[in-house]
């Protein structure tokens, strides 16, 4: 049974941060790309940054600069670091596990951010 477990979301004021976490279990994790998606009350999911399995890194540009995503395979697990916050950053936020060859695909169940003062 697979399952992608996310934490560390929350309240934080702008210009603050937060470390999402994602715990994957049930996958071969170090053949997956991993990604952290986010959806805001009346818009689209939109891929915020993804790793592929050798560490390759992409951001979405309004997060530049300010997210830095990681992954380490020792403990299954993917890191989303987002700094200076803003209240634009505020919604649900998905890890997600592709593995394109075996074309499989897995959704976390979420964890807020609410970026406000």
């Amino acid at each position: 049974q697979v399952q992608l477990v996310e934490s560390g979301g929350g309240l934080v004021q702008p210009g603050g941060s937060l470390r999402l976490s994602c715990a994957a279990s049930g996958i071969i994790f170090n053949r997956y790309a991993m990604g952290w998606y986010r959806q805001a009350p009346g818009k689209q999911r939109e891929l915020v940054a993804s790793i592929t399995s050798s560490g390759r890194t992409n951001y979405l540009e309004s997060v530049k600069g300010r997210f830095t995503m990681s992954r380490d395979n020792a403990k299954n697990t993917v890191y989303l670091q987002m700094n200076s916050l803003k209240p634009e950053d505020t919604a649900v936020y998905y890890c997600n596990a592709d593995h394109q060859l075996l074309v499989l695909n897995y959704w976390g169940q979420g964890t807020q951010v609410t970026v406000s003062s």
